[in-house]
């Protein structure tokens, strides 16, 4: 691989790649003439192809719009029935049972690897609002965590931390392929989000995770299609031929997030079997793709979010589908996230979340998943005491029996049960304004009523609201779901959050831009296919 230029030397701009985004400190140890060099030949190479396959989706995602249902392909029949395994898994891959997950700052980064889990997955995606400063200190700080080299000590407590000897293995998730990254155009375009996270982080990195006994390790999140699975394969294999490194160093596991995803897995596997680590059940943003898929239909008219667990039989067939196609291919089948947070103060209430921790976390053991995410390290010990009960570091050898694919399409499509409710309503409206109005000032990861949300739960709460408003739900009270009652709700917890920050703090939000935003998204005539796109033009950098 080149060589790293020295933090002096200005960052190169060509003829294709401009930079267009302001300073930021340190940005000339990540952005260096031979980084952007190879970032450029990526985009070059890769750009159309992701447009073209972007255009594919909207085209697939009209169809659903006009009350088409997905199902498994009949022209991929034989990469289903067929007899094939993915590559074999490194070392330090084959022990996922804790995973750890938060965004790229420099604290979060310490104490997650320090955390006790087996993995830590950085995430310049759903935990991490995309301003330009955030994407390059991210950069850095993983830079330096490789190395090592990396300490924080906090500006008001005076706090102190640094790397344990023992930490978790580093896995990053890239921004999906939907997501542009404004601050450098390639030919007067913005340019792929995906492919500048991936490009950087491999460049500066990848030579010195393999010495140290690791690799390249990734998380690809909200595909939709084998195709887009196969243009990461295709990325994957010009970046380790481009800068030397060994073919099948990289190892990506793929989050099935989606629904459409949900009947290509083993599709999906197959496109990346030279550098699959699996699968994921993304279970919150799988809930936002159900309602985003199947949610222009008047009879499919979901309940509360808090109603959508994973004993409803559209998320039990999903999950143990993750399952059973990730074992008959030898690679893992992981589970889904645990977004409690500890609560100081209260054990009564403490006791009962971590309650909920444990037996979701029994129930994924039980289904066969080779490990689960949390979101707190507080919550590390208890997913690990669950997968304790599973025999060895994963569970490959518990084979689930086939499934006719008539029978799970049935189930993949199941409308959940439950009511619909004031509290459901006023959940949905309060977590995605709160969030939204964080998101605006460049937090990615809130915690809210001891959740941690990110981008995934504030899809739920205005994809839900769209849905209720566009067919006038009815409430279990009899009032159905209009303008006015989300509006009446909204300027009610606008109010109470001013009342409880206090007029100059709530002023001096981005209160004004989220609500107007979420209001906006709630009442439009289509559902918008990601609340961070049209979000991202208020982003400040």
């Amino acid at each position: 691989m080149q060589t790293v230029s020295p933090a002096s030397t200005p960052p190169r701009e060509s003829s294709h790649l401009k930079l267009t985004g302001p300073y930021v400190p340190g940005m000339r140890e990540v952005l260096t003439p031979q980084a952007l060099e190879f970032l450029e030949a990526l985009l070059l190479r890769f750009e159309g192809p992701r447009r073209a396959l972007l255009a594919a989706r909207a085209t697939r995602n009209a169809r659903y719009r006009a009350g088409e249902l997905p199902s498994f392909d009949p022209a991929t029949r034989e990469i289903r029935e067929g007899d094939w395994t993915v590559a074999p898994l490194p070392a330090d891959l084959l022990d996922r049972r804790v995973e750890i997950t938060g965004p790229v700052d420099r604290k979060m980064i310490i104490n997650a690897l320090n955390s006790g889990a087996d993995v830590f997955m950085a995430d310049f995606e759903d935990s991490s609002a995309p301003t330009w400063t955030a994407m390059l200190t991210g950069q850095k700080n993983l830079r330096d965590a490789i190395r090592r080299d990396i300490d924080f000590e906090h500006p008001l407590t005076g706090k102190s931390y640094a790397l344990k000897p023992e930490t978790a293995t580093l896995m990053v998730r890239p921004r999906g392929w939907h997501l542009d990254e404004r601050n450098l155009t390639l030919q007067g375009r913005s340019v792929s989000g995906s492919l500048v996270d991936f490009g950087l982080y491999f460049f500066h990195n990848a030579d010195e995770l393999i010495a140290r006994g690791a690799g390249p390790y990734f998380y690809l999140p909200k595909l939709e299609h084998a195709s887009e699975a196969k243009l990461w394969n295709d990325v994957f294999v010009y970046a380790q031929e481009a800068l030397g490194v060994p073919l099948g160093s990289i190892k990506a596991t793929v989050l099935i997030e989606t629904l459409p995803g949900a009947f290509q897995m083993d599709e999906i596997l197959h496109a990346l079997r030279q550098h699959s680590a699996g699968l994921n059940c993304g279970r919150w943003d799988y809930i936002f793709s159900v309602i985003k898929t199947l949610g222009h239909d008047a009879d499919f008219l979901l309940p509360d979010r808090a109603h959508i667990g994973m004993t409803q039989p559209l998320m039990q067939a999903y999950s143990e589908h993750v399952v059973r196609t990730c074992h008959r291919r030898g690679v893992h089948g992981m589970g889904g996230m645990a977004a409690q947070i500890p609560i100081k103060g209260d054990p009564e209430a403490n006791e009962a979340a971590l309650n909920k921790v444990r037996a979701d976390k029994r129930r994924e053991v039980e289904a066969g998943h080779d490990g689960t995410w949390v979101a707190h390290p507080g919550l590390v010990a208890i997913a690990r005491e669950q997968f304790a009960a599973a025999e060895g570091p994963n569970q490959l050898h518990k084979q689930l029996p086939p499934v006719d694919e008539e029978e799970l399409t049935a189930l993949l499509v199941a409308l959940p049960t439950g009511a619909r409710t004031e509290a459901g309503l006023r959940q949905n409206v309060v977590v995605g304004v709160r969030y939204l109005e964080a998101w605006l000032r460049g937090i990615g990861c809130v915690p809210l009523f001891h959740l941690m949300e990110d981008a995934a739960t504030a899809e739920i709460s205005r994809s839900q609201l769209w849905q209720w408003v566009r067919f006038a739900a009815p409430l279990d009270d009899g009032r159905v779901v209009d303008a006015d009652l989300v509006r009446s709700v909204l300027d009610e917890e606008l109010a109470a959050i001013e009342a409880e920050q206090g007029s100059d703090v709530f002023a001096a939000g981005r209160w004004t831009d989220a609500s107007e935003l979420f209001f906006s998204l709630v009442l439009a005539d289509e559902l918008a296919d990601f609340l961070t796109v049209p979000a991202y033009d208020l982003l400040s950098d």
